[in-house]
């Protein structure tokens, strides 16, 4: 005989998405059929295949209520709107992304002579990666490290969807033609695992673990549509069963037919909600190689994907940082740069040795003694030291 208590209980919803249970296909689609114009986002410059574009040329990064409403607009999008956004000329300078492309290039050649390695969906010699370039890119050459990560526009996209002390990690990708398409997928961290090991969590954690990340991609290269930009199904973030639902092949059958694909130039910026349904497309030209600088941007309250460690980072880049502090003050691309390069997250921590500062707030983070230290204008040794002694 069944308890009574356990038929009462059975009127409470599940806490887990059953492994055995299919997803709806035709709830999925009916969500994926939504559609957005430049009403819907004002401060946008276009909407192609519903995604919003951005000419950020056209806007003013130092004008404080214009920032504040393209904030709201880029969260709306990636919470409730088509989940992903175009932000034209992020990148203005060329030279600039020609500079740091050879920094990637002499990097790639140098692992090249230590092992064959390739991206995650492809083999050792079709395309080219490099895993952490974030910190290899700042130890070999810290002038073009730090001019790359004071845009602050990058700084105000990551905040808009995670909030202060966000951590960046970045991934070098270059598909050359030939290079096959990725099949479409949810991102880390659910997005990374099997089925049976997602269908563990609760329904609540799969639905909040989208806010703990932000896919980016700088493009390094031109990529016409034939080169295979990021393929994308807007609003498919808003899925609740979507990490269960991308490995079925109803899904991804619904996916390559009714993905959109957009093409980006030297210097865009494409962002997106891990949560959304996207693959890397097909290099089908002869003579396009794909570069990208993927960006993966943690919340302070997430688990990052790659270690970073910022202590050397700070190292080869301080004095450098002094420099444009002397000539900027606190400018938007100096707090762009410290919140790129350092933590501002100041846990966890030992409390015993570093207790909450008076009345109970929060200790010190590495952010933060940056900026008091380009305040009082330490020397690199006494920042290293600091920093140290914080550790």
């Amino acid at each position: 005989m069944t308890n009574p208590t356990l038929r009462e209980s059975s009127r409470i919803p599940p806490r887990v998405f059953s492994i055995k249970s299919e997803p709806s296909l035709s709830a999925f689609k009916d969500l994926c059929s939504r559609t957005v114009t430049r009403e819907d986002y004002p401060l946008s410059s276009d909407v192609s295949s519903n995604v919003p574009i951005y000419d950020l040329s056209q806007l003013d990064s130092s004008d404080e209520e214009l920032l504040v409403h393209l904030q709201a607009e880029w969260h709306h999008i990636l919470l409730s709107g088509p989940g992903v956004l175009i932000l034209k000329n992020m990148f203005p300078d060329k030279k600039l992304i020609d500079k740091v492309n050879s920094v990637y290039q002499r990097i790639i050649e140098s692992e090249k002579q230590e092992s064959q390695k390739g991206d995650h969906f492809a083999g050792g010699l079709t395309n080219d990666r490099i895993w952490n370039s974030f910190s290899k890119h700042c130890l070999s050459a810290p002038y073009s490290f730090v001019e790359y990560y004071s845009n602050p526009w990058l700084a105000l996209i990551c905040e808009a969807w995670l909030g202060p002390a966000y951590r960046i990690t970045s991934q070098v990708n270059i598909v050359k033609p030939g290079g096959a398409a990725q099949v479409s997928h949810r991102d880390y961290h659910l997005g990374f695992q099997t089925a049976e090991a997602c269908a563990k969590f609760p329904i609540a954690t799969q639905i909040a673990s989208q806010l703990l990340t932000l896919q980016g991609a700088v493009a390094h290269s031109d990529m016409p549509v034939e080169s295979g930009p990021t393929r994308l199904l807007p609003f498919s973030q808003r899925f609740e069963e979507g990490f269960m639902a991308y490995r079925l092949p109803r899904f991804t059958d619904f996916f390559l037919g009714s993905y959109v694909s957009l093409p980006l130039e030297m210097g865009d910026g494409l962002f997106f909600n891990p949560a959304l349904f996207h693959a890397a497309g097909e290099n089908v030209t002869r003579d396009v190689q794909r570069v990208a600088n993927l960006l993966q941007v943690s919340s302070a309250f997430g688990k990052p994907m790659e270690s970073i460690d910022t202590f050397p980072l700070i190292e080869r880049t301080w004095d450098i940082l002094r420099e444009v502090f002397e000539r900027e003050g606190e400018s938007g691309g100096v707090r762009a740069f410290v919140a790129a390069v350092a933590e501002g997250y100041p846990f966890p921590t030992n409390l015993d040795r570093r207790p909450p500062a008076p009345g109970g707030m929060a200790p010190e983070s590495e952010q933060q003694l940056l900026m008091r230290g380009l305040k009082e204008r330490w020397d690199l040794s006494i920042v290293l030291d600091t920093l140290q002694q914080m550790r």
